[in-house]
């Protein structure tokens, strides 16, 4: 059953922030760009590092360990390493909660 779960309070995310969150047993990297919440894997797609370390520029995010950046609206790679997208999840923000439904589970 995919059903939207409860993954983070809004105000623990202000906008240009971002974190690391488990859903389902899985570790999913929740970020506020400029006001639109975004959720995708935190694991990078290139090495095994967790993007939620990393620097977010809006919507985009640079891993920590060799520099890749993803575009988190589409996941898709924007610099090598990474040449795989991230896989993008289902956001939804309720009375100050965001609720995340995860995708190809």
């Amino acid at each position: 059953m995919n059903t939207f779960e409860r993954a983070a309070a809004l105000a623990d995310i202000p906008s240009g922030t971002m974190r690391c969150v488990t859903v389902r047993g899985h570790e999913v990297l929740i970020a506020n760009a400029d006001g639109e919440v975004l959720a995708t894997d935190d694991t990078c797609t290139h090495e095994d590092a967790s993007l939620s370390c990393g620097v977010l520029d809006s919507a985009i995010v640079r891993c920590p360990l060799h520099g890749a950046t993803f575009d988190l609206r589409d996941g898709s790679p924007r610099d090598e390493p990474a040449e795989e997208p991230l896989r993008c999840h289902e956001v939804r923000v309720e009375d100050g909660v965001v609720f995340v439904r995860l995708r190809g589970e």
